[in-house]
């Protein structure tokens, strides 16, 4: 068998010597009987090892390479793909290669296609003296710069029910949000329901509220989209909205349309804009969104930054609370953008408009006393040159008309800005201004945020008899600051940021730190020492905030422990000063449901403070929950964020506890000989997971062909095999697709196949569940075969038969199984048992 190799190259070589100059002087081969044509100039002893045999082939589909791949011809002038071997420099998708392989798995004619042409199929051309298999569709009439975007498929079924619990709060106060989202394919639509449950509790006093958020159909196609029913009017496809104080409007029932960016590829990012915090003592950020608890997270003293990339893509306002002690500090309204690239100048137009009713469906009293009227609106992007795009908005809210203008501008690599202008009538106006300015070692950033709030009292100055007269003020707030970043060596960086606030805060704030890497203790460790001067607050008694903070903080292991302390000195609630000491422990558990553990003590004038977390995740929900004490009066706080996906499909329904968003999934049944071994998924976008025995659920990409490629870890040595490898995917938003993938433990079958009459039967197909292979010219063949299903399909065309493999009476050396001769005789039948589906 191993002979036959060495044998087989040396006369494929000789064969395309042999043909080459008779090919060449008899010119191109014709496609009509082209096998015979090219075959006539064959010697004797080389035809058996052009037809009925695997031969190996570069193959083209509209002129671009596509991939190399093992093929059959027949000498009844027809190609049989039977799998691709490399395709590792072809600039086409997999879902080309995958497409193909479906078609030509059965002997197909070449020449030109007349009838039942598979993905309009012109013609199949093989040309022996290149070993070339050409393949010729309309599409390649068409432009392919024209295919700007991904192409959603043609049908798409499934579910989507992403469930988010979120709950903060103390002994004094407590806010709760259920958020469930329902997203399902239909066709070419996807719908979309969001319902919300709130319960906010304090001093005497509770509150239950519900809300139907949205329920609307939307329709992608192109650079377009189209969305009708009950909806927050998000905007898609702009890279730059003006913002405005009111915001788009909530609860509308109508329609809107307008550019999209849905069918280009995305990746998570953080907010363009930062969202800084600065607790005066360990506290909770809470983010709201549309009076939705969307996240929260403890967070230690000082200036820091919030991670955005937690938050929902999109552009929207977010209320930021700050809550220390279980008291409210301090209240700001944010903005989350996270914009994509837009460089086009071919299309220099970008819109959404919407026109509908505003109206609240199945919602409790607090959101129906709402005003409902007229909305409408149109919001648009254009491309003043690559580097300067203008957005203007002109809306109607109920009444009330609001406009807004902005320019993002990148002046140069190095330097770049934005401004924004809006007026509300009836409100006030707004305007927002930033300037980024970026160097080799660092960057700086100057901001200017400012509004005018009109305001309406009764005059207290007018006489008695005068009647009441409101009088309209102006109320102004701004807030300025300037950040600067500088890496002054490879371990030491500096950082500056001055604030000046007239508003709910007043004053100026300047914060200065330097953070210098080292290793200690044979470990990774960041030094950080900080200065600060901030205005005050209600938790410093309203004078200023001063003081100085060193802290530290390292890696434990490779386990990826680690350890965080700080010593500081700040102002105190009461007003005077104090010293503080702070430890954070946080152990890395990585066990079937508890992932990390967390510890913090704190320590001030006031006494101790104690708070754990714990992050978990499971086959059903994950989340984490937190738990802290306050030094000042005892009280005792915390939080959970909980959430699950739950799928239904055609095949079931799967429940998944695993953390982010799953804008489209697939269900994975894993069956398993091999209990000792587990086995990994890998998609295109290198997101790692691991599937265990079972039913699962796996994110995947929406309108983006894609993969999801599997693998094994933890074998003892024997051989493991997986099928499929890859499981190919094409769905719409929300769509779920299924994949069954098996486990075995599997061994080598070498031996020779014949026929009833003991005649070797060449080109067959012998397939197991494990794998599958074609038989040599001599009958001979060696193919990979699963322990638990001794059995091997023969299929020779649309003709088939199952051949038992008695494992005690094979010889056997280590995994390799010789079974001899082995008889067959395919008859016809309906349909394949058990050969395995093999992609590319």
């Amino acid at each position: 068998m191993f002979a036959l190799n060495p044998l087989r190259l040396a006369m494929a070589c000789a064969l395309g010597w042999l043909t080459a100059p008779a090919l060449a002087g008899a010119g191109a081969p014709v496609i009509a009987g082209g096998l015979l044509e090219q075959a006539k100039g064959l010697p004797a002893e080389f035809s058996e090892y052009f037809f009925d045999t695997p031969l190996a082939v570069r193959v083209e589909l509209n002129g671009s390479y596509l991939g190399d791949a093992m093929l059959m011809l027949g000498r009844d002038n027809t190609v049989q793909l039977l799998k691709y071997n490399d395709f590792g420099e072809s600039s086409l998708g997999d879902d080309d290669r995958t497409r193909w392989l479906a078609a030509l798995a059965q002997p197909f004619p070449l020449g030109s296609c007349e009838q039942a042409c598979p993905h309009d199929l012109i013609a199949l051309h093989y040309s022996l003296e290149r070993s070339h298999l050409s393949i010729l569709t309309r599409e390649a009439e068409s432009d392919p710069t024209e295919q700007r975007f991904y192409r959603p498929p043609e049908t798409s079924r499934g579910v989507l029910l992403n469930n988010q619990l979120n709950i903060a709060g103390s002994e004094s106060q407590m806010y709760g949000t259920y958020q469930g989202t329902v997203t399902a394919s239909l066709g070419q639509w996807t719908g979309v329901g969001q319902g919300q449950l709130n319960r906010s509790a304090g001093h005497g006093y509770s509150s239950d509220d519900y809300r139907l958020g949205s329920l609307y159909a939307d329709h992608v196609a192109g650079e377009r989209f189209v969305r009708l029913g009950y909806f927050n009017p998000s905007t898609q496809g702009l890279s730059r909205e003006p913002r405005t104080l009111s915001g788009l409007p909530q609860s509308t029932l109508g329609a809107m349309f307008g550019s999209s960016d849905t069918l280009l590829i995305h990746s998570d990012q953080p907010s363009a804009t930062p969202i800084y915090v600065t607790p005066n003592r360990p506290a909770t950020v809470e983010v709201y969104r549309a009076d939705a608890l969307i996240h929260s997270a403890p967070v230690e003293a000082g200036l820091q930054a919030l991670d955005t990339r937690k938050l929902p893509g999109g552009i929207y306002s977010v209320e930021v609370r700050l809550v220390e002690d279980g008291q409210v500090i301090e209240t700001r309204e944010e903005l989350i953008y996270k914009p994509t690239n837009w460089r086009d100048s071919s299309r220099r137009w970008r819109y959404n408009a919407y026109l509908g009713k505003g109206h609240e469906l199945l919602s409790s009293q607090r959101y129906s006393n709402r005003d409902e009227g007229f909305n409408a609106g149109l919001i648009g992007n254009y491309l003043l040159h690559p580097r300067a795009i203008l957005g203007a908005s002109l809306e109607q809210l109920d009444g009330t008309k609001q406009y807004g203008l902005s320019l993002d501008w990148t002046a140069t690599e190095q330097l770049s800005g934005y401004a924004n202008l809006s007026r509300t009538e009836g409100r006030g106006n707004g305007l927002d201004l930033q300037a980024v300015y970026r160097y080799t070692s660092g960057s700086i950033i100057a901001s200017h945020n400012r509004t005018w709030l009109y305001t309406h009292s009764l005059g207290r100055d007018l006489p008695a008899f005068v009647a009441p007269r409101y009088i309209r003020e102006v109320k102004d707030t701004q807030q300025n600051a300037l950040s600067w970043q500088h890496q002054v060596t490879h371990r030491g960086s500096f950082n500056a940021r001055l604030t000046h606030s007239d508003g709910a805060v007043n004053g100026v704030g300047a914060d200065l730190s330097w953070l210098q890497r080292s290793e200690l203790f044979g470990s990774d460790a960041t030094w950080r020492a900080s200065l600060f001067d901030r205005p005050g607050t209600l938790g410093s008694a309203n004078r200023r905030n001063r003081g100085i903070d060193l802290s530290l903080s390292m890696q434990l292991g490779a386990k990826g422990n680690s350890l965080y302390g700080s010593l500081g000195s700040r102002t105190a609630r009461d007003g005077s000063r104090e010293q503080t000491v702070s430890v954070n422990y946080e152990h890395r558990v990585d066990g079937p449901v508890l992932k990390s553990v967390t510890g913090t003590l704190d320590h001030d004038s006031y006494g101790v403070g104690l708070g754990g977390r714990a992050s978990f995740e499971s086959a059903v929900a994950s989340g984490d929950a937190y738990v802290q004490s306050s030094s000042y009066n005892g009280e005792l706080g915390g939080g959970l964020n909980l959430s699950n996906t739950v799928a239904m499909a055609e095949r079931g329904m799967a429940i998944a506890g695993s953390r982010g968003e799953y804008p489209s999934g697939m269900v994975i049944d894993v069956i398993s000989d091999a209990p000792g071994v587990e086995l990994k998924s890998l998609d295109g976008e290198g997101l790692q997971g691991t599937l265990r025995a079972g039913r699962n659920l796996v994110p995947v990409s929406a309108y983006k062909p894609g993969k999801l490629t599997f693998d094994t870890e933890g074998d003892d040595g024997e051989p493991i095999s997986v099928q499929p490898r890859v499981a190919r995917y094409h769905l719409n938003k929300g769509g779920v697709a299924y994949q069954q993938v098996r486990i075995m433990r599997t061994v080598t079958v070498v031996g020779r196949l014949l026929d009833s009459r003991q005649k070797a039967l060449p080109g067959v197909i012998v397939a197991n569940h494990a794998s599958r292979s074609v038989t040599e010219a001599d009958g001979f063949f060696a193919v990979e075969m699963s322990q638990s299903t001794p059995a091997l399909e023969v299929r020779q065309g649309t003709r088939s038969c199952l051949v038992e493999v008695d494992m005690a009476l094979a010889q056997r050396d280590n995994n390799v199984l010789l079974v001899g001769d082995l008889t067959c005789d395919p008859r016809e039948v309906a349909d394949a048992a058990i050969a395995p589906n093999h992609g590319a």
